[in-house]
C-alpha cells in the first residue's frame, strides 16, 4: 500500500535533499522516463510535466514525518527543501536495497538546475515525436525561457547519457 510513498522517501534520501518543488517534480518524472519504477501519473502543466499524485504523496510523507519540508522566503517566491527524517530512514529499512543505477541517476539529476530539468522533462514529454519537432514544441511552449541551441544540445546529450546509464 505504501510502496509508492516508500519510493519517494528513498528517492529523496538518495538525493540527500532536493531544493524546490518544481525540481523534485522534474527529477521524478525524468527518472520515470528512464524506466525506474515510479507510479505517478503526469500531465503537461505550466512548468512542464507535473504530477498531482506526487504532490499529494510528498504532502502525506511530510505529515507522517518521513520527510521534512523547509520553507525559505526568497522575497518574490518561497523555496521548499525536502529531506528524509530519522522516521523516514526507519520506514525505509523495511524496503529492498537501492538500485545503484537509480542512485547515480538521482545524483546526476540533483546536480542540474530546475531550469535545465524543466527543459529536459519537456523534451522527454514529447519524445514520441521526432527530434526537430520536439525542439520546435520546446520553443513554442517554453519561449519565455529562451533556451539556446547549445542548451538544447546539452539537454539531448544529458538524456542520452541517462539512457545509456539507466535501467533501459
Amino acid at each position: 500500500m505504501l510502496e509508492g510513498h516508500a519510493k519517494i522517501v528513498q528517492f529523496i534520501t538518495l538525493a540527500g535533499e532536493v531544493t524546490g518543488r518544481k525540481k523534485l517534480q522534474k527529477m521524478v518524472y525524468i527518472a520515470k522516463k528512464m524506466n525506474f519504477p515510479f507510479q505517478e501519473k503526469y500531465q503537461f502543466h505550466m512548468y512542464g510535466p507535473y504530477s498531482e499524485e506526487l504532490t499529494l504523496r510528498v504532502e502525506e510523507l511530510c505529515n507522517m514525518a518521513f520527510l521534512s519540508e523547509k520553507m525559505e522566503d526568497k522575497g518574490s517566491y518561497v523555496q521548499y527543501t525536502y529531506a528524509c527524517t530519522e522516521e523516514g530512514r526507519q520506514f525505509l529499512s523495511t524496503m529492498e536495497n537501492t538500485n545503484m543505477k537509480l542512485d547515480q541517476c538521482i545524483e546526476r539529476l540533483n546536480e542540474k538546475s530546475s531550469r535545465f530539468l524543466e527543459m529536459v522533462s519537456t523534451l522527454l514529454y514529447f519524445d514520441h515525436i521526432e527530434r526537430l519537432a520536439q525542439v520546435e514544441k520546446l520553443h513554442v511552449i517554453k519561449g519565455k525561457l529562451k533556451f539556446s541551441e547549445k542548451e538544447v544540445e546539452e539537454a539531448f546529450a544529458f538524456i542520452d547519457e541517462l539512457q545509456t546509464a539507466g535501467v533501459n
